[in-house]
């Protein structure tokens, strides 16, 4: 028997998304059992929250575990409050890790029915203890709050255009045009690319078309990096940036192949990811991939790096950017080639949440 897979549809009145950022974690162990420390309050839907955050959980039965909880501040005495809320463990980079999202149904908020909404069984601490999520005894949790403006009454299937994209990629069904990347072969849909870059539209459909030859040759990019490329076209979905300096090379030539082809999107997604890839072996590198292709935040972030060092470094890193090193540098560069306000929250150990 085939299953299916429905999604509601809800009227939002109001949203909010807060990043709880627990700065000093081993600090948070350090308070008694049960005992929960609360996020600065926010608004969302004309009413107060904040986001509990219970380092040996708030039961007996998940004290290994860790426990979070949306509050309602405000005393509702005429009716309930209607709230969805979703939590989601963050990565270094501040994504969310799909594996430790939670989503919490509409539920009523109430001064009789509780306060409280969450997951007592968040993520056992001794998994966050040994995960990439806790770095430098810090981590952060997403708190995306939507408040209703009435009953979710349609039920329609959620949106999967990118996997029926993604499979006419992979099928290679009706493709018309093919690419020699790094000595392996690509086939596409010259429409597609169209309508994806503008790049693609002029060089498929403008006055300097290439006719019907048996492949377009693509110099200077590696088949890695253009198989990413084709899956971000079709799909709309990038690759993260793992550890290592291999993956920060890959991310650097995505960079610059989507700047190459006017794919605005996946440039900004990288520059933003590679401003927190810098150190003394790289800030080069990147100084001269923000100048060649004009990321002003990935420069930003050099020029701050840099500053922070030591004067000798700092000559020396100049030295190299702007001496003998640049050519060198930008050889390497060319061969790799309506949002939501996000506020941070700051633990205040002295607040309790009454929950």
């Amino acid at each position: 028997m085939a299953t299916t897979t429905t999604s509601t549809v809800t009227t939002i009145a109001a949203q909010a998304y807060h990043v709880l950022k627990i700065n000093g974690y081993s600090n948070t162990l350090k308070a008694g059992r049960h005992h929960p420390l609360s996020s600065c309050p926010f608004s969302a839907g004309g009413h107060t929250w904040h986001v509990s955050y219970y380092p040996h959980g708030c039961r007996d039965s998940n004290k290994d575990c860790i426990s979070i909880f949306l509050v309602l501040e405000d005393i509702v005495t005429e009716e309930d409050v209607m709230a969805k809320a979703t939590f989601s463990l963050l990565d270094r980079y501040e994504n969310p890790v799909p594996s430790y999202t939670y989503h919490t149904e509409l539920r009523n908020f109430s001064t009789s029915s509780g306060r409280a909404r969450g997951f007592e069984n968040f993520i056992r601490r001794d998994e966050l203890e040994r995960s990439e999520y806790l770095n430098d005894d810090y981590f952060a949790v997403a708190a995306h709050v939507i408040i209703p403006k009435e009953k979710p009454s349609v039920v329609v299937p959620p949106s999967n255009m990118h996997l029926h994209f993604g499979d006419l990629l992979v099928s290679k069904e009706g493709t018309d045009v093919k690419f020699l990347v790094g000595g392996e072969m690509f086939a596409a849909h010259r429409l597609v690319l169209a309508a994806r870059s503008p790049v693609f539209k002029a060089e498929l459909f403008g006055p300097t078309k290439k006719g019907t030859i048996d492949a377009i040759q693509i110099d200077n990019m590696e088949a890695r990096v253009f198989k990413a490329l084709l899956e971000f076209i079709y799909t709309d979905i990038w690759s993260e940036i793992g550890h290592g300096k291999d993956n920060v090379a890959m991310a650097q030539q995505l960079l610059a192949a989507a700047d190459r082809y006017g794919l605005q999107r996946l440039k900004f997604v990288y520059e933003d990811k590679l401003c927190n890839h810098i150190d003394t072996c790289s800030v080069s590198t990147m100084l001269v991939l923000a100048e060649k292709h004009h990321c002003c935040k990935l420069k930003e972030a050099c020029s701050t790096f840099l500053s922070s060092m030591s004067p000798p470094i700092v000559e020396d890193l100049n030295s190299s950017i702007f001496g003998s090193e640049l050519e060198k540098t930008v050889s390497s560069s060319e061969n790799h080639e309506s949002q939501i306000n996000r506020t941070d929250i700051r633990i205040q150990p002295w607040q309790n949440a009454d929950v």
